[in-house]
């Protein structure tokens, strides 16, 4: 069951938003999966407990991304199809916020 100690942060909200113009500009990044996790971080509605776990494993799986040399992690100019899913996830602020979630979730 979602509670509210699982509603996604502002800045997780902003940067799924910020994922998915570049994704619309460059078309590129992420998965109908991501674009969807997307939608519902920018709603801010409180995620199921396998949603959060879901998130996690994202980031455990994706952080190799960052290493990648097609385009560049991080620019707004030539991002990186790993950037763009990264942020669809909610970036940085979704890695640090799902880790949190997990640990209370695992108790």
């Amino acid at each position: 069951m979602a509670t509210d100690e699982f509603t996604p942060t502002l800045e997780m909200a902003s940067a799924a938003r910020h994922g998915l113009r570049l994704r619309g500009k460059f078309k590129r990044g992420g998965t109908e999966v991501g674009v969807a996790r997307a939608h519902q971080l920018i709603a801010r509605e409180p995620l199921e407990p396998r949603e959060v776990k879901s998130m996690y494993s994202y980031f455990a799986r994706h952080e190799v991304d960052k290493k990648m040399r097609t385009h560049t992690w991080g620019s707004d100019e030539d991002p990186s199809a790993g950037y763009i899913a990264w942020l669809l996830w909610g970036g940085d602020a979704g890695k640090e916020w799902a880790g949190r979630k997990r640990q209370i979730l695992a108790g």
